[in-house]
C-alpha cells in the first residue's frame, strides 16, 4: 500500500500564447501520485504530456497562464515565486529530460554539471561533491568514471549523456523523479539498459515517478498506474494492468492497434499497421467537445460540441467519452489481442 499523496494535480489547465491568440493547450488535467508511486503519461507528440511536466516545475514558456493547483507535499506550486521553485527544483524534484544533449552545458565538463547540484541544495564543499559526483556516474554505469569524470559531453555517446542526465536528476535524491521520454534516440538494447537503471534508482531510493512516453510497450512494463493524454485532456486513466486488460477509449485502443504484433513477427508475416486516421488537431481549432472528434470511428455528432463527463468504469479506471456504450457493444479491447 501507498501512502498519502506526494503529488496532486486538480483541474490544472496551461494556456498558451500564440501569434493567433491565446489557445488552451491543457484542459482540466487531475490526477494524484503517492509516495513510491510510478505513474506513466502516454499520447502522441502535441498532446499536452511533456507540458503537464513543465507545469508541475514551473518551466513552462514564457507568456503561459496556468490554471487549477498542483500540491506537492501539501503546497501549491502554482503561483509560486521562482527563488522559492528553485529550492524545489533538483532537490526534491528532479527531472530527466528528452534530450540529454540539450540538457547538458557543452562548455562544462560533466563531472561539475553532476556536482552542480550537489554544492547548491546541499551545501557540499567542491571537494565533496566531486567525490559523490565520481560515485554517481559509477552508480549510473559510466565506464572508467575516475578517468571521465573531466570529459565534456560531446565525449560520450547518447546513452552514456542520458546515464549522465539521470546522475544529476538524482543527485540529491529527490522526492519525485519525472522522466521525459528518456529513451528518445536511443537503439532498443540501450532503451531496455536505461529504463531497467531508472526502475532499479527509484526502488533504491523510493522514489515516486512519472514516465512520459508514447510507447505503450514502455508504460506496461514500468509503471503502477497510467494517464492516456490526448489534446490535452485526459481520456482514460487506470492501474496500467486495469487498463490494459479492458481499454475502454478509442484512443486507447487505436494506439494498441498501431503497435507492432509479435505474431507476425514470429511468423516473418508483413502486416501492414494499423493507423489513427488524421492529425492531432490545431490548438486554435480545437473541438468543443472531444478532443478527438473526427479521428474516432464512433464520433457522433454530439462528440464535436459535447465535452464528455468522466465515467468510472471499475474502481480506479475512468474513461471520458459519449459512446462507451456503443463501444463496448463490440467488446473491450485488450493487450493480449495486440499480441495474438
Amino acid at each position: 500500500m501507498h501512502d498519502t499523496p506526494l503529488l496532486e494535480v486538480d483541474q490544472l489547465g496551461i494556456t498558451l500564447p500564440t501569434h493567433r491568440g491565446p489557445v488552451q493547450a491543457v484542459r482540466d488535467v487531475g490526477f494524484a501520485l503517492a509516495r513510491g508511486e510510478t505513474l506513466g503519461l502516454i499520447g502522441e507528440s502535441g498532446s499536452g504530456k511533456s507540458l503537464t511536466a513543465m507545469a508541475l516545475l514551473g518551466l513552462l514558456p514564457e507568456g503561459a497562464t496556468t490554471q487549477g493547483s498542483v500540491r506537492f507535499d501539501g503546497t501549491n506550486l502554482i503561483g509560486m515565486p521562482e527563488s522559492a521553485l528553485c529550492k524545489i527544483r533538483g532537490r526534491r524534484i528532479g527531472m530527466i529530460f528528452q534530450e540529454p544533449m540539450t540538457a547538458l552545458n557543452p562548455v562544462h565538463t560533466v563531472g561539475a554539471q553532476v556536482a552542480e547540484p550537489l554544492r547548491l541544495h546541499q551545501g557540499l564543499s567542491a571537494r565533496q561533491a566531486r567525490e559523490a559526483a565520481l560515485a554517481l556516474l559509477d552508480r549510473v554505469g559510466i565506464p572508467q568514471p575516475a578517468q571521465r569524470i573531466d570529459a565534456y559531453p560531446h565525449q560520450f555517446s547518447g546513452g552514456q549523456r542520458q546515464r549522465i542526465t539521470i546522475a544529476m536528476a538524482l543527485a540529491c535524491s529527490p522526492d519525485l523523479l519525472i522522466a521525459d521520454e528518456p529513451t528518445t534516440a536511443l537503439d532498443v538494447t540501450v532503451q531496455q539498459q536505461i529504463l531497467d537503471l531508472i526502475a532499479d534508482l527509484v526502488d533504491e531510493h523510493r522514489m515516486s515517478l512519472i514516465l512520459i512516453s508514447h510507447d505503450l510497450g514502455v508504460i506496461s512494463q514500468n509503471v503502477d498506474r497510467m494517464l492516456v493524454m490526448y489534446g490535452g485532456t485526459l481520456v482514460e486513466s487506470g492501474a496500467t494492468q486495469q487498463v490494459f486488460a479492458q481499454m475502454a477509449h478509442p484512443y486507447t485502443r487505436g494506439l494498441l492497434a498501431a503497435r507492432p504484433r509479435m505474431a507476425d513477427a514470429q511468423h516473418h508475416a508483413r502486416v501492414r499497421l494499423q493507423t489513427i486516421p488524421g492529425t492531432v488537431p490545431d490548438l486554435a481549432h480545437m473541438p468543443s467537445g472531444c478532443p478527438f472528434a473526427g479521428r474516432c470511428s464512433f464520433t457522433a455528432e454530439a462528440c464535436w460540441t459535447t465535452r464528455p463527463p468522466v465515467r468510472e468504469l471499475q474502481p480506479g479506471h475512468s474513461v471520458r467519452c459519449l459512446r462507451d456504450e456503443a463501444i463496448f457493444a463490440i467488446g473491450p479491447a485488450t493487450a493480449q489481442e495486440a499480441s495474438a
